[in-house]
């Protein structure tokens, strides 16, 4: 039987951290599978978005569990005054969480880990502490959001969203980023540490003391950026820098134009039809 013919099974795993967060795992794992992607979302896109990629995905033999960040779709918690967090939970609890559930289901496999946007440079600060448990890294229209690593004019433009952004969120409790066009209402945490990385260029997780950037620097995997043509939100001089945090890594990079995808070359239209987005991971 072909990758392509075997029957996929989906699955909701149903998850909860130790704070007390609840969330499900949602998963697509064909019969056969001859790996894993632990998969992590954009900032304010919530898991079930990815679901044609992770089908298009399964339908090649990959076994694909799509993460959710706390305040999104089947997370229990939403942003406000009451319920704040940072990367600390994103990465500390939430991604050790889903990849546990992928490790206790598809334990004979090769795991990958991957995201798109945040969730690729979050997805890689992981990978950085778990460094031998991944065999590929994968971003799709991910790069740091340091200012200096995108080009002008938008880059010079960056540092001050990077002051008023934390700033709004502590205002009003969280950050009204649906209202803005931005992501979605956002953790005053996570946008602080979000911001500082878009300042600083160095990944950092307040009042968690482990080093983000060293354990990157841990890692061997093979790195595989797709990025888009329109998207200025991750320009290739972005994802080069994120890239390079990962010295250790072999690191290749495709470009999708708006005639290979059949869509927009932009930031989010691929979600809809990812096919060239899979067959560029799996090439």
């Amino acid at each position: 039987m072909n990758a392509i013919d075997q029957p996929v099974l989906h699955e909701e795993i149903p998850l909860q951290s130790q704070d007390g967060h609840a969330y499900t795992l949602i998963a697509r794992i064909p019969a056969d599978a001859s790996s894993a992607l632990l998969w992590v979302p954009a900032l304010g896109v919530a898991a079930r978005h990815y679901l044609p990629f992770a089908d298009a995905l399964a339908s090649s033999g990959v076994a694909v569990f799509v993460h959710e960040w706390r305040g999104n779709g089947s997370s229990s918690l939403r942003a406000g005054r009451r319920a704040d967090w940072g990367y600390r939970d994103l990465v500390g609890t939430d991604l050790p969480l889903s990849h546990q559930a992928l490790r206790n289901r598809l334990p004979g496999v090769p795991h990958r880990i991957g995201g798109h946007s945040l969730g690729g440079q979050l997805a890689a600060c992981h990978a950085g502490q778990v460094p031998d448990d991944f065999a590929a890294i994968w971003l799709v229209g991910s790069g740091t959001p340091y200012w200096r690593t995108f080009p002008a004019p938008q880059g010079y433009a960056l540092p001050f969203f990077y002051q008023f952004a934390p700033w709004l969120a502590r205002a009003c409790g969280a950050l009204p980023g649906r209202r803005l066009g931005f992501g979605g209402d956002e953790a005053r945490g996570l946008i602080r540490d979000w911001a500082r990385v878009g300042l600083s260029g160095r990944y950092r997780a307040a009042g968690w003391p482990v080093d983000l950037e060293a354990g990157m620097r841990t890692v061997q995997a093979p790195v595989h950026g797709v990025l888009f043509d329109d998207d200025w939100l991750a320009p290739e001089s972005s994802l080069r820098a994120l890239m390079a945090k990962l010295p250790n890594s072999p690191a290749h990079v495709t470009m999708l134009h708006h005639a290979a995808l059949g869509t927009r070359a932009d930031h989010f239209a691929w979600m809809k039809q990812p096919q060239a987005v899979v067959d560029a991971l799996l090439a």
